[in-house]
């Protein structure tokens, strides 16, 4: 087996053995690298100012009597000008809403819940992607059920989550309802354009799409690559979507038992067996990370094969000019710079 080579490495354990840390996210601006996870019943936020190298003591952001956790589900951070915002699906005896937390002192101290689906109970599944660049702006798009059938809706903050746009419904299958267990992925362009993945449902088929919008009310919709899936139940595996410096468009999907990348307009690319995909692109190109059976693989730019990590689950990928990988294992997190 073939392991690789890390420039850093940092493991938070839990303090608990009986409250293991779950769902790691991370977002990198520059040598900073925030991280949020969900532990029982709580949202925590961790912080790096040295390239992971060290993380602050963890801070607990929120508690609530329910947190949607587990299955690509719990808490998603941004970091957006100078805000830190953290979301995360709650309630009282399952998930329903959709809340959101910002910090302005690099995440010291956090502001009170913000609601973000404008219709009470809409956000029950609990999955959802975020997104934020440095003019402020934070983009959540997340699976909605607000009408019959699942639909994939977004919301924009251009304060740094302080408050929250009109939802808007990006897209409903003609079928009726999108994929019910998949993550979708939130994403911003270069020039403000807004971006949303997801597992679509249509005849029968559990593809992966798409759209794209100047104004957050018209979207263009593209499926991805050229195969598709018929199954008749939902893999609970959404994939991801990263963009370029020139905003072309790269993804990451499973389908089946295999990992598929697309990068532009070009054709699918089967990069792994697997599941649980992560994308981000840097300046050498887009890295690839996923898992088969219990190894965390990675595949690097031009790289022929991919290389194994270590043991774990739900890797995820994230940063431009340094890229950076966490995932869980044996209810610890592990975060990694690998280039």
């Amino acid at each position: 087996m073939l392991v690789v080579a890390f420039l850093f490495a940092f493991r938070l354990a839990p303090d608990t053995p009986d409250l293991p840390l779950k769902q790691p996210q991370i977002a990198v601006a520059g040598k900073t690298v925030a991280l949020t996870y969900g532990a029982g019943k709580a949202v925590y936020f961790s912080r790096s100012d040295d390239a992971g190298k060290t993380f602050s003591r963890p801070i607990k952001v929120a508690e609530a009597k329910f947190l949607a956790l587990g299955l690509h589900r719990g808490p998603r951070v941004a970091i957006a000008g100078t805000n830190v915002v953290i979301t995360a699906a709650v309630g009282e005896t399952r998930a329903g809403d959709l809340m959101s937390w910002r910090s302005t002192d690099n995440g010291k101290t956090w502001s009170s819940g913000v609601r973000v689906n404008d219709v009470p109970d809409s956000a029950r599944e609990g999955l959802h992607g975020m997104a934020g660049v440095p003019d402020g702006s934070v983009w959540i798009t997340w699976l909605d059920l607000r009408h019959q059938g699942m639909r994939l809706y977004g919301a924009l903050s251009k304060d740094g989550g302080a408050t929250w746009g009109a939802n808007q419904e990006i897209y409903v299958s003609p079928d009726g309802h999108i994929c019910e267990c998949c993550h979708p992925t939130a994403q911003i362009g270069p020039q403000g354009e807004l971006y949303a993945m997801w597992r679509n449902w249509v005849s029968g088929s559990r593809d992966m799409y798409y759209a794209v919008s100047t104004d957050a009310k018209t979207w263009s919709l593209q499926k991805l690559g050229q195969g598709t899936w018929l199954l008749n139940a939902c893999p609970m595996d959404g994939g991801g979507l990263a963009l370029d410096s020139k905003s072309v468009v790269h993804s990451v999907w499973r389908r089946d038992a295999s990992v598929y990348a697309t990068s532009g307009t070009g054709k699918e690319v089967e990069v792994g067996r697997g599941k649980n995909p992560s994308i981000a692109v840097g300046q050498d190109g887009p890295y690839v990370s996923w898992t088969e059976g219990t190894s965390v693989k990675v595949k690097k730019p031009g790289a022929k094969d991919p290389v194994t990590l270590g043991e774990g689950a739900f890797p995820v990928l994230a940063g431009s000019s340094a890229i950076y990988i966490a995932w869980e294992h044996n209810g610890a997190i592990t975060v990694e710079q690998i280039r």
